[in-house]
This record gives C-alpha cells, sequence and structure tokens, in this order.
C-alpha cells in the first residue's frame, strides 16, 4: 500500500489515492508521512537518482541544469530552509458537496485530503535569481513534473505567478518531516507552495519554465478551475474559469469521543496565506456557539489543531464546526452558498453527526 499504514483510506489504487481517517487527522502536529494523503493521476515514475537534473529555462537570462548534489550543498549556492505547511487538495470534502447534485468523474474526497508537514529544501527564489529572472516583471512559473498522464498523454503541471515564486516561502522540497521524500510524495524533489491548492505543489519536479502567461498544461487550463454554481457541465466554457490558487478558510471535524456529561469534538483548521484565529462549535444548529481551544500556536501555512467540550444530554446530535481568521473572515454556513458542478474548495461549515 505505497508505504502506507493499514488504517489510510484508499479511494483509488490505479492511479493511488487516498488518506488519513478522520479519527487520525487532528491526532498530532505533524501528519506521519504513512499517513499522509496521496493525490496522483498517474503511475508514480521511476527517477533515477544519479542522472536526476531539474531544469530552469525560458524567460531567464542564465538556464540552469541543476542535479541534487547542486541542489543540497548547505550554504554554497542555495541555503537550506525548513517550514511548516499543510497541503490540502482542492476536491477536500467534495463528498458533502454530492449529497446536493452528482460530481461524475471526480474523486470523491471526504476529509481525508489534507496534511501539515515539515518541509525541507531550497528557496524556489534563490534558484529564480541565480537563473537571471527579471525580478520585476509580471510572469508566471511554471512546473512540469515526471508523472505522465496516459489518458492525456501529457507530463502534469502547473504554474504561479511570479509574485508568489519570489515571496520567500514556495519551496523546491528534498525532505518531509525530516527524511527524504517518499516516493509517493514526490522524491526527489517537488515544489511546496504553501497556502495554495495542493494541485500547483507538483511533484517529481523536472522542469521550471518562466514565461509570461500562466501554464498551458491541462491541469492548469482546464482541470482545476472553478465555476459559479449556475454553471454545470453541460454549460461549462473552460476559458471562463478561475484557476484555482489560494487556499480558502476551513475547518474540519477530526474526531468525536465520549466524556462525562457530553462530548469532546476535536478537528484541525487552515486558512490559506492568512493566520486561523479562533474555531468555534456548535450543537444546536448554530443557534448558540462555543469557543475550542487552540492546541498550536498561530501558523501563516500551518494548519492549527483545536479541541472542545460540549456539555449535551443523552442522544443524537450534529455538531456543526467554523473557524475565523486573522481578516475577520469566516466560512459559508450552507453547501448551497459553495456549490459548484466540479466540487472544488468546500468551505461550508462542516457538520458531522453523533450519538452522546
Amino acid at each position: 500500500m505505497m508505504e502506507k499504514t493499514s488504517d489510510f483510506r484508499v479511494l483509488d489504487a490505479d492511479p493511488f489515492n487516498g488518506g488519513t481517517p478522520p479519527e487520525r487527522l487532528a491526532e498530532s502536529y505533524l501528519t506521519p508521512n504513512d499517513v499522509f494523503f496521496v493525490r496522483s493521476h498517474a503511475a508514480v515514475p521511476a527517477v533515477d537518482l544519479a542522472t536526476y537534473t531539474l531544469t530552469v529555462e525560458g524567460m531567464v537570462s542564465t538556464p540552469l541544469a541543476l542535479s541534487l548534489a547542486d541542489l543540497s550543498a548547505a550554504g554554497e549556492r542555495f541555503a537550506r530552509r525548513r517550514m511548516v505547511a499543510a497541503l490540502q487538495c482542492a476536491g477536500n470534502r467534495r463528498v458533502e458537496l454530492q449529497t446536493l447534485a452528482p460530481i461524475p468523474g471526480e474523486l470523491i474526497w471526504d476529509t481525508e485530503a489534507i496534511g501539515n508537514a515539515e518541509w525541507g529544501g531550497v528557496l524556489l527564489a534563490d534558484v529564480l535569481r541565480a537563473a537571471g529572472v527579471a525580478l520585476d516583471a509580471e510572469l508566471h512559473v511554471a512546473f512540469e513534473g515526471l508523472d505522465c498522464v496516459s489518458a492525456k498523454d501529457e507530463l502534469f503541471g502547473g504554474s504561479i505567478p511570479l509574485r508568489k515564486a519570489l515571496d520567500g516561502d514556495t519551496l523546491l522540497a528534498d525532505t518531509m518531516n525530516g527524511v527524504p521524500l517518499p516516493p509517493a510524495h514526490g522524491c526527489p524533489l517537488r515544489v511546496v507552495v504553501p497556502g495554495w491548492v495542493g494541485a500547483r505543489s507538483v511533484k517529481w519536479l523536472a522542469r521550471i519554465i518562466v514565461q509570461d502567461a500562466p501554464s498551458d498544461n491541462y491541469y492548469q487550463k482546464h482541470a482545476y478551475k472553478w465555476f459559479p454554481s449556475d454553471i454545470t457541465a453541460e454549460t461549462v466554457d473552460w476559458a471562463r474559469g478561475m484557476m484555482l490558487g489560494e487556499l480558502n478558510l476551513n475547518t474540519l471535524i477530526g474526531s468525536i469521543t465520549p466524556a462525562a456529561g457530553g462530548i469532546i469534538v476535536r478537528g484541525v483548521a487552515l486558512a490559506g496565506e492568512r493566520t486561523v484565529e479562533h474555531v468555534e462549535v456548535s450543537a444546536d444548529g448554530g443557534t448558540s456557539w462555543t469557543g475550542a481551544d487552540m492546541l498550536d500556536p498561530a501558523s501563516r501555512y500551518g494548519w492549527r489543531r483545536w479541541e472542545a467540550r460540549l456539555m449535551l444530554p443523552p442522544g443524537e446530535v450534529e455538531i456543526a464546526a467554523r473557524a475565523w481568521d486573522t481578516a475577520a473572515a469566516t466560512q459559508p454556513e450552507r453547501l448551497e452558498a459553495v456549490w459548484n458542478f466540479k466540487g472544488y474548495m468546500n468551505n461550508a461549515y462542516h457538520r458531522v453527526r453523533a450519538t452522546v
């Protein structure tokens, strides 16, 4: 099962896709590699580490061809950095949106497609500067991996604006939670674009191309696009969709356990490029709310785990959770407010039924 635990939730065996069971979601601040979610569009490529080369090309003054030794030589050319960042698939929580209408052709994720890890590597900004990128230009940085999607006859790819590539946080990562990247997570090198949808953190990275427009790769130009709720698969104009980028504010209930006189609810929250400030839960349909205890310090890119104790009489109950960020923004109440035919970016209140 590709170095995963026995309780890892497998959604698809070929290509391999799956993630963290809900009861383990808030178990630790850093999600262990053996339970961290995997989103694949093709088989894991076989990479010869001895001959592996990353090229940097396009609108640069000095094209680069970098070996793993070039990238890992600490302090010589590129300073190494470690950073905690949560990754989340844009389709996480799609199962809830499917209760409103079918979402054919997509993986029906529950809450499995999210994880928090410490990534180690070199700053993408340093590599781009070494290649002589025009730092003030309105450019885009495209990525191409080594995983070939046979149905599309195309390598997986995507892009981010140059401003995000240069913000001092985007990494070319070769370690995950202190060990070399596991094969399923992009060995030997992946991009980590913190605060953005997981699709932009391209795995098995082989090429970086600086260009004057977003990537025309299928997974940027077509697949990972958001459309308003009135658009359907029959009426869609793919050129008019919004390319997904920054993650939205979201919270997820992980576990609900009995406690004296009630229950303890635990979960995680993240806020894209902002910071989670507060989480609260309700057991009466949102009439009243109970503030949760935040279990981790505030972090711009990492998630925050939370815990709330609710004193409740015996019986069936629906627990709802919502988060607030540092801009005093919160989440939409109803699924109808975030419905889209691709099932992306569901951040309505998370609701879970429980027995007290």
